[in-house]
């Protein structure tokens, strides 16, 4: 079953990832547990680029679940473009969703994901509400 993103989202990064040679497996496409890593590596950036990278004695984001709906194989050679969105601001938590496309075949998207993001107290283990400067960006 193919996840649709939702209608409304707000695009706040992109980036270019390389395929590596090493992300494909024994079938020659880049195997499943890369996608999560490509998503992985546009959501760190996006945080570490607005100020949000987490630290274990602080606040900061946690990912709480991620899926992904492989819709074409990417194969090596190639680069990604990867696109980070925003939705759905609640009390503790925002959603994030991303698709990848070949930047040799730009607006066709190859993949699409996401994950729940919740704002933690590292140090108690607990949500807090999202940062008023978090929610200004992901509203």
């Amino acid at each position: 079953m193919r996840f649709h993103l939702p209608e409304q989202k707000k695009l706040v990064h992109e980036m270019v990832i390389p395929i590596r040679w090493g992300d494909m497996d024994a079938m020659g496409h880049v195997n499943n547990t890369i996608y999560f890593r490509y998503f992985e590596t546009v959501r760190i950036d996006w945080f570490q680029k607005i100020g949000a990278v987490p630290g274990p004695q602080g606040i900061g984001p946690v990912i709480v679940n991620a899926f992904c709906s492989f819709i074409r194989q990417i194969e090596y050679p190639g680069e990604v473009l990867a696109k980070h969105y925003v939705a759905n601001p609640g009390r503790t938590s925002f959603d994030t969703f991303m698709t990848l496309e070949r930047t040799d075949q730009p607006g066709v998207i190859y993949t699409e994901g996401g994950a729940k993001t919740v704002w933690v107290d590292f140090p108690k283990q607990k949500s807090v509400p999202l940062p008023d400067w978090i929610r200004e960006i992901v509203g």
